[in-house]
């Protein structure tokens, strides 16, 4: 775990934003664009372009910030065809979490 990563992942609202709303993608997202058990190999992951639209900014910006929550290894990308589906990944913030409560 890269703590400083996850420290600067989250230290951008929008980044922010988007991490959150891949915690609970059905709550955010149309059924239509979250992937299916016949695209990617858990479904529930939301289309990069579903994110691009919902939060207004452009697709280059988009990438760059989940590029960053990917390095960070809060989420995680998976292509299906010329999709990329994005993947919550709750054992990393778990972790977080368990290092925050330890160490402050």
């Amino acid at each position: 775990m890269n703590v400083t990563a996850i420290f600067k992942a989250l230290s951008n609202e929008h980044r922010l934003q988007i991490l959150l709303w891949l915690k609970d993608p059905q709550r955010y997202f149309a059924p239509e664009r979250l992937s299916g058990p016949d695209e990617t190999s858990v479904t529930g992951g939301v289309c990069v372009n579903a994110i691009v639209e919902k939060i207004g900014l452009t697709q280059p910006v988009v990438s760059t910030y989940l590029t960053v929550l990917k390095d960070a290894g809060l989420i995680r990308t998976e292509r299906a065809g010329k999709w990329t589906y994005c993947f919550y990944q709750p054992e990393s913030m778990a972790e977080f979490s368990t290092y925050l409560n330890s160490n402050f």
